[in-house]
């Protein structure tokens, strides 16, 4: 019921059931291949191995069913997965434990997941941008703690825009790139079963998958999931920073910009309220709280978790799903947006101070543009 406000974008399905399920069903594939490269078990293993690790031949309410003997979905996956591999069963899952098919998978959900939330991010920062040099010279009031304060330009206001979702999106670009990394340590992280192999295998797990190779196993070393929640959380910051400001130019008494595609009220059919700014509010307004549940569990006992591990799989779910959905409502937003630059000026004209020129406020537009056009 709420998924069409609070699910917005490619990012939910990103991470759905169906999602998890295809990348766990990959590394187990891709940890059959590497394992046969390196003459582990046989090609003709991993090559039937692969053949039945295709998603139609599992149902994830019914892994999720049995997992809770378990105590996590990996189990069940890999009892069927080697009943359907027949001969070739006994070399499935060799030498992995479940922590490093899930956390592998989970890597390769949020790698795929942040790829349209990268791109709506993009997508709201050359919008600001186009705004900040359109308006570049477009004076208004400046407010600070809501009230009115000195002149400054809409054009610097978008500039601040621009330079947020940037910097948000420059670290998420960074994440996943660098922090993204493949999980495989076996049951205490140490690889004892391929002895001088391993770390042959953990490499090309890597290579296989598009994951970064880790220095050591991560099993209770959390700061990965920690770094992607950190800026997960930063951009769903900066997102509701905009929206926030939208919200508040489009009130009647206001009235600087306002949604050219607004929504009803079910009591007041008059009123035009912009709904893609409160939506993109909406969902940036759960990421803290999620942020917050991935640091808290970050307390891992000894090299295997007692529930800690479980209580991310969650919080990262949806973490991923409010700053998607947040990022591709205020895309919506933006591209929406109407100006009025004739209402700047009457609001401008209201305070003592609107004689004073804001004479920098141009350069520094012109250096968030410069910035932008640079990268990171």
């Amino acid at each position: 019921m709420f998924d069409g406000v609070l699910a917005r974008g490619e990012v939910a399905a990103a991470v759905g059931d169906d999602a998890w399920l295809t990348a766990m069903l990959q590394v187990e594939a891709a940890l059959a291949q590497v394992q046969a490269f390196s003459g582990l078990i046989p090609q003709a293993d991993a090559d039937a191995i692969a053949g039945c690790a295709r998603p139609e031949h599992f149902d994830p309410a019914d892994l999720g069913a049995r997992a809770a003997a378990s105590g996590n979905p990996v189990v069940p996956l890999v009892e069927t997965l080697r009943a359907l591999a027949g001969p070739a069963g006994p070399s499935v899952h060799l030498g992995a434990t479940s922590q490093d098919i899930l956390d592998t998978a989970g890597m390769l959900v949020a790698s795929q997941a942040l790829r349209p939330l990268l791109a709506d991010l993009a997508a709201c920062a050359e919008l600001a941008a186009r705004l900040a040099r359109e308006h570049r010279d477009t004076r208004m009031i400046g407010r600070t703690l809501l009230r009115q304060a000195v002149p400054t330009t809409f054009g610097l206001k978008a500039a601040g825009w621009l330079s947020g979702l940037d910097a948000a999106r420059w670290r998420l670009e960074q994440v996943r790139r660098e922090r993204l990394a493949v999980q495989f340590g076996g049951a205490a992280g140490t690889l004892a079963p391929f002895g001088d192999d391993g770390p042959d295998v953990v490499e090309g797990l890597a290579t296989l998958l598009g994951l970064t190779e880790p220095v050591l196993p991560w099993h209770t070393e959390r700061t990965r999931v920690a770094d992607l929640a950190g800026a997960l959380g930063a951009a769903a910051g900066i997102v509701a920073k905009v929206a926030r400001d939208l919200t508040l130019m489009a009130q009647d008494e206001v009235d600087e910009a306002s949604d050219g595609s607004p929504g009803g009220s079910s009591a007041m059919p008059h009123k035009r309220n912009p709904v893609a700014a409160v939506c993109a509010l909406g969902s940036a307004g759960s990421a803290p709280g999620l942020v917050a549940s991935l640091l808290a569990a970050m307390a891992h006992e000894h090299e295997r978790a007692a529930g800690a591990w479980h209580a991310e799989w969650r919080p990262l779910r949806e973490l991923l799903v409010c700053t998607g959905s947040a990022a591709a409502w205020l895309r919506a937003a933006l591209e929406r947006l109407l100006v009025h630059p004739d209402v700047m000026r009457a609001n401008l004209s209201r305070t003592t101070r609107s004689d004073e020129s804001p004479d920098a406020a141009g350069v520094l537009v012109d250096r968030a543009l410069q910035a932008h056009a640079k990268g990171p």
